[in-house]
């Protein structure tokens, strides 16, 4: 059925009135947007495991929706993308390639380029100069071979090939470095910095490209024209950066912090920038996306105004209409164009001349500067990243019909694969070394042991996000030692790892030490004021401390904490709770950063290379004056006594330790805990596996509490409690307001009244009973509360167990000795 363009209609008036909504513009666009999203976000899931960026999905999804796969059958091609509707969707998809293009102007810090320093300039220039050279002869072949391809300008078609073999991805490599753990290395900082060269090279190169382009009808046109078009491409940069970046510096400061709020008309002054300034330069001759870019350079990187832009506009760009331009390059390339042996051969030299050209350039001038052979190399192939940007040519020019369809389709495969490739090739090639593992100082009672005037108390402490930087001080502070060696504090601010453009934004401030340090951050951006309270905080005494950052994605970035734990050697790591309490009383408000930020703490408690706490913040941003600690036995709270002893040490602290007994008549009563593997482990506690001498760890007990109490024996309270009902003791100390915060360990080696609550449903399984009784939500508790595990390879496997009480007749004979993962252990 043919249509007439002048004749489309909005919307139907519904199928009860005889409308076909297939046959109106907006609810087959919703139907075309809805598909490209779901097919997309299911490839993405499929492709997840080979760690591939998203537009990989985005353009695989287009090509089987197009005439290579779905598009055979010409009812749905008809139905689903009749010709008549593409305008329609690459007009919606353009709007948000345009304020993409913004967002990657926005990102990119001019600043942090000038101070990338001549090898990652040199490194960029031969990476772009070579495979463009390369272009030169490609474009020639092609010429030769590809029908129709010689009506296109010798010039123009050159510059076009020479632009698409030369580029590099920014945003796309910047998410493989992370996904890889290579931003903060060697070569992750020299990618990083040479994709921004880059980067700006490829908007310029474009930008000559269109201006002698022809006018979309394949003709030639005069030179003349081009140089008009290009001098007045020069005249509105200039514009942007002599006049309007000082206006936008004006509007940041207007928007800024100590103002508290950010006024929505210079929110929509600026989106209305981005569509003036792409019809400004698509009046002029170049496309619309050069002046959104241009746009984005021109906002301050510095203060909270281009974060809220961000987060204004990033998701409803990225995440919808994004991938719509990605699917319309899918949707226009056809597979089936590439047919027999001559056009295959011609899609194996574009990928070779593509790949050799920038990776033996990047090599060669890497070898040159003095890098390693598997790091230059590994750069080289990370510098053949494609993706977003290449995509953006070839429509571009494909537009412009300076590409035909064999061509465009030859050079989007290219792209697929040439992205494809890298992380899996990387991955084989390069894997950077994590350095010496120095088994040390794995938890507090080993650092009391050692030699106090030659070892520091190491700990690091991890945050989400501003808020926690009060409790964590406050922390610190109160198990900063007056009398031992200096305490060393590291920080790692946690930044999950997205889609979002905006999680990608620190990235060039990371140190070249091949951990993700911070090195300098942007004046008035909260990662600064989260540097200079720890830098203040330093200037006390006794404490250095060492801001950091780590960006990865949830699934792998308790290998960051873990592996600076490992290197640093590291005593402690303090995590904190995914909630957060604000207020007093009945006004008390939750926060909550997700339920995959407790995986994180799960994992890392699993796999932390030395002792964990997590701290459970009720307020501890007014200082812990008063401390308790609960003590049941074993060897976590062994651990959590062992920390009360360096808090106690603290003039301003009180301390009070609590000992729970079991009364006389309850010693009869022995308790079984089996292995059960119907229970879930995040809904019930899981205990070692591992073997336990009871009358030893009993012993260590009394031991550790005696040697406690001499030690501090009039400085430190010390209460023993004889009690039948441990829940309503623990819930009363909670509930009474006497401390600002209680102490607890994980309980993994449960004492006999501990492993009686092994049955109850877990809130946070991964606190241990008490822990999690005191950290419910539902029970009224006032105080924050630190959760300790005591590192101890030995006690790594845990599992749900079933309860069963007994007389102790009925126990199990010998000397005490069971273990939980053969039959059963007795507590």
């Amino acid at each position: 059925m043919g249509f007439n363009i002048t004749s489309i209609k909005t919307s139907s008036n519904g199928a009860w009135q005889g409308d076909n909504p297939l046959n109106f513009a907006f609810p087959l666009l919703i139907v075309q947007t809805t598909l490209i999203l779901v097919l997309s976000r299911f490839l993405a899931f499929l492709l997840k495991p080979l760690r591939q960026p998203k537009v990989i999905a985005e353009i695989v999804g287009g090509i089987l929706l197009g005439p290579s796969a779905f598009g055979r059958n010409e009812d749905y091609m008809h139905r689903i993308f009749p010709s008549w509707s593409m305008p329609v969707l690459e007009t919606v998809a353009s709007i948000g390639l345009l304020f993409f293009l913004f967002l990657v102007g926005l990102e990119l810090d001019l600043t942090s380029i000038r101070r990338s320093g001549r090898k990652a300039f040199g490194i960029a220039f031969c990476g772009i100069s070579l495979p463009f050279i390369c272009g030169f002869g490609v474009a020639f072949i092609l010429r030769k071979t590809v029908d129709g391809a010689d009506k296109v300008g010798y010039g123009q078609f050159i510059v076009f090939m020479g632009v698409a073999l030369s580029i590099t991805a920014f945003p796309v490599l910047a998410r493989i470095l992370a996904e890889l753990k290579l931003l903060t290395t060697q070569v992750g900082e020299i990618a990083m910095a040479s994709a921004a060269f880059n980067d700006v090279a490829a908007w310029i190169l474009l930008a000559l490209a269109v201006a002698i382009a022809g006018n979309g009808s394949g003709q030639q046109k005069s030179p003349l024209i081009s140089i008009w078009i290009l001098l007045s491409g020069m005249a509105f940069v200039i514009f942007m950066m002599v006049l309007i970046r000082p206006a936008m510096k004006w509007v940041a400061h207007r928007c800024s912090p100590e103002r508290d709020i950010i006024d929505e008309a210079y929110i929509c002054l600026t989106l209305g920038g981005v569509m003036v300034c792409g019809f400004i330069t698509d009046l002029i001759g170049i496309h619309a996306i050069f002046g959104a870019f241009i746009f984005g350079l021109t906002i301050p990187k510095e203060g909270d105004f281009a974060e809220k832009l961000i987060e204004r506009i990033e998701d409803f760009v990225t995440g919808l209409l994004l991938p719509l331009y990605f699917a319309s390059s899918g949707l226009k390339t056809d597979v089936a164009k590439i047919k027999g042996g001559e056009a295959w051969g011609l899609l194996a030299l574009v990928v070779t001349t593509a790949c050799a050209g920038k990776i033996i350039g990047t090599f060669a001038v890497a070898l040159m500067f003095g890098m390693a052979i598997r790091e230059s190399l590994a750069l080289g192939i990370l510098m053949n990243t494609k993706g977003l940007v290449e995509l953006i040519v070839l429509n571009i020019g494909k537009e412009k019909k300076v590409l035909n369809d064999e061509i465009f389709a030859i050079l989007v495969l290219m792209a697929l694969f040439t992205t494809f490739i890298t992380t899996p090739a990387v991955m084989a090639i390069y894997k950077p070394a994590r350095g010496s593992s120095v088994l040390t100082h794995r938890k507090l009672r080993d650092l009391t042991n050692t030699d106090e005037s030659k070892d520091q108390l190491r700990v690091l402490a991890c945050l989400h996000g501003i808020s926690n930087v009060p409790s964590i001080i406050s922390l610190i502070e109160s198990t900063r030692s007056t009398k031992k060696s200096q305490l060393k504090l590291f920080i790692m601010h946690l930044v999950e790892l997205t889609e979002r453009s905006s999680s990608i934004i620190m990235v060039h401030r990371a140190r070249k030490n091949g951990l993700p340090f911070i090195n300098r951050l942007r004046r008035g951006d909260w990662q600064d004021r989260v540097t200079g309270a720890f830098q203040a905080y330093s200037q006390l005494g006794r404490v250095s401390v060492r801001p950091s950052t780590a960006i990865s994605a949830l699934s792998t970035i308790h290998e960051d904490i873990c592996h600076v734990a490992e290197t640093k050697r590291v005593t402690m790591i303090i995590l904190p709770f995914h909630k957060q309490w604000r207020g007093q009383g009945d006004l008390q408000v939750i926060d909550n950063v997700g339920h995959g930020w407790r995986l994180v703490n799960q994992r890392v408690l699993k796999n932390a290379p030395c002792s964990v706490a997590i701290l459970v913040d009720r307020g501890l941003d007014n200082g812990a004056q008063r401390v308790c600690i609960l003590f049941f036995g074993g060897p976590d709270d062994r651990e959590a006594l062992e920390l009360s002893g360096r808090i106690a040490e603290h003039p301003a602290v009180k301390v009070s330790v609590v000992r729970f007994i079991e009364k006389d008549g309850l010693q009869s009563h022995g308790v079984v805990l089996k292995p059960s593997a119907s229970k879930c482990a995040e809904k019930y506690y899981s205990f070692s596996t591992a073997h336990i001498n009871t009358e030893k760890e009993k012993e260590l007990d009394d031991a550790v509490v005696e040697e406690f109490r001499s030690k501090w024996d009039g400085m430190v309270e010390y209460i023993e409690k004889t009690s039948s009902n441990i829940v309503e003791e623990v819930l009363g100390l909670g509930q009474s307001g006497d401390y600002d915060l209680i102490v607890v360990g994980k309980g993994r080696f449960p004492s006999r009244m501990v492993a009686k609550l092994a049955d109850r449903q877990a809130e946070h399984a991964e606190l241990g009973p008490i822990g999690d009784l005191l950290a419910s939500s539902s029970h009224r508790v006032t105080s924050s509360v630190l959760v300790i595990q005591q590192h101890d390879t030995v006690h790594a496997e845990e599992m749900p167990v079933a309860k069963v009480e007994q007389n102790e007749h009925d126990m199990v004979k010998g000397d005490g000795d069971a273990g939980m993962g053969e039959i059963s252990k007795v507590v």
